[in-house]
């Protein structure tokens, strides 16, 4: 073998190589790709959750203070009923 088929079979095996490296590289870019959407998809659906029981927590908060209401509403009914000699 002389030296110009040693070259040429070094640039080839070099050539696979590097060839192999960028596929390679691709591949963990994809990964990386496809991790940062997933991630992002991810905390945009955590931050419309969060928006949601937000939004369920005030007017949970709303419902409660009506059934306060309410309630002061029925006692004060229930001693004006047995003031005026009923039976509540």
């Amino acid at each position: 073998m002389d030296a110009t088929t040693i070259g040429s079979l070094l640039v080839g095996v070099g050539a696979v190589v590097g060839g192999l490296v960028a596929y390679l590289g691709k591949r963990s870019e994809n990964a990386l790709t496809g991790y940062s959407s997933l991630t992002d998809n991810l905390q945009e659906e955590r931050d419309r959750l969060d928006a949601k029981v937000s939004e369920l927590n005030a007017k949970l908060a709303e419902q409660s203070s009506l059934r306060a209401a309410d309630q002061a509403e029925i006692t004060r009914l229930r001693a004006l009923v047995i003031s005026l000699g009923g039976q509540p």
